[in-house]
């Protein structure tokens, strides 16, 4: 029997792909899916055989703006950086109402029969309450919503003990919990929902992390509906040719690393892209430079023999050549570097990338690298020369790739979207 699924994500592109690939799954299943995604993300979505409906364009300019810049990408001063944060939570509250409302008559509209849904969507979880197992919890990185014993909320990024990272969670809950409630205040029928209800619709749902247990195992602690089911990509069907150029630089580069802030943004992209140069420069290191994101970019003279930089390149060609990754500590970006076996240095910018700085520093894929605010060469100098030299991580980089290769969740995952 057909099913028809929602699935509604808001975020940047890396919220988008696991959804992208979830919904792949479900058209192969013969299900009808519908994307509910901000409207940058349409072809997308179209282009992977899905309706399309939008949450408007406001959100992703609300972080290309040069207040999203400040606060996602790096502010030197710390100061600047929190009121520029602070600037960007008003302007939230200004297009959240506007986002839940979109929900709203996107679910109004399809009435389906399944509503998978990232953290940040609210609405699914107001819906959740009439339709008690109807609503599937998805997120591409740990720590969202369910408490870890080693670990605090993401929001707190750090580990201050069993009791304290409890706490954290508890005070993470208390907000979402106040935003849900607001937000139902707004929409059409006006439902007044207490803490004890919107807690039940957070904690009763299933839940899947799309993350790689070789990279976060499943917490003892975890009820039996919150899953770890491992990282998911869509196929591409990749018509991408590459350069000749680009082809040359690879042959004369066997062992090569690639740099990329992914879809991070900053207020001086000509400057980090400076200190990147500078360095590998004198390390001797050659480097592909991704600036796709616009975080990077490429100078108007530069030594061509050892630096290549492209605007876009798909990371399933580009990532088993290479060494190595220096990037922003995106889910999906972290998790395609290790399926690949490359060592990671990573540049965190916001919230859930600080995790994957520790995490893979952890699991001993590379060294821990500086926030995106406090980059300069002294700093990267020495990491980026352990990166390059240091032959462990890429041994511990290679026996992750074996780990995740024998992961396959894909029947778990859809039984647990269907029943």
């Amino acid at each position: 029997m057909q099913v028809k699924i929602l699935l509604v994500s808001i975020g940047t592109r890396g919220d988008m792909e696991p959804f992208l690939a979830i919904g792949e799954m479900l058209r192969k299943a013969g299900h009808e899916t519908i994307c509910v995604f901000p409207e940058q993300f349409r072809n997308l979505a179209e282009e992977g055989g899905h309706h399309f409906e939008s949450l408007g364009p406001e959100f992703m300019q609300m972080l290309e703006s040069d207040t999203g810049k400040a606060a996602m990408g790096g502010s030197v001063s710390t100061w600047k950086k929190l009121k520029a944060y602070r600037a960007l939570q008003k302007e939230y509250l200004k297009i959240s109402k506007k986002v839940a409302i979109r929900q709203y008559q996107s679910v109004q509209k399809w009435l389906p029969d399944r509503l998978v849904h990232h953290a940040k969507a609210i609405y699914p979880v107001i819906w959740g309450l009439d339709h008690p197992g109807k609503t599937i919890l998805v997120s591409p990185v740990p720590y969202v919503l369910h408490p870890v014993r080693n670990y605090s909320h993401i929001g707190f990024n750090r580990n201050l003990g069993p009791f304290l990272n409890r706490m954290t969670f508890k005070i993470g809950h208390w907000g979402l919990s106040y935003t849900i409630r607001k937000t139902a205040k707004e929409l059409p029928g006006n439902p007044g929902l207490s803490s004890g209800e919107i807690n039940q619709a957070l904690f009763d749902t299933r839940a899947v992390y799309t993350v790689s247990p070789a990279l976060f195992a499943q917490p003892p602690e975890w009820a039996d509906h919150v899953r770890v089911l491992g990282y998911h990509e869509r196929d591409k069907a990749v018509r991408w040719k590459p350069e000749p150029e680009l082809v040359a630089f690879f042959h004369k580069h066997p062992k090569l690393l690639m740099v990329t802030l992914g879809s991070m943004t900053n207020p001086d992209p000509p400057g980090k892209t400076r200190i990147f140069l500078n360095v590998l420069k004198r390390l001797g290191i050659p480097a592909l430079i991704n600036t796709a994101g616009g975080g990077l970019e490429p100078p108007k003279a530069y030594d061509t023999d050892q630096f290549y930089f492209v605007d876009s390149i798909p990371y399933d060609w580009a990532l088993p050549r290479i060494y190595g990754l220096v990037h922003h500590g995106g889910s999906g970006t972290t998790h395609m570097a290790a399926k690949y076996g490359c060592v990671s240095l990573v540049i965190p910018h916001i919230i859930d990338q600080f995790l994957w700085n520790r995490l893979l520093a952890a699991k001993g894929l590379g060294p821990k690298g500086p926030a995106i605010t406090r980059l300069n060469e002294e700093r990267l100098e020495p990491l980026l020369k352990d990166l390059w030299s240091n032959t462990s991580y890429k041994e511990r980089a290679g026996e992750i790739a074996v780990e995740m290769k024998k992961e396959d969740f894909r029947e778990e995952l859809l039984k647990l979207i269907l029943d």
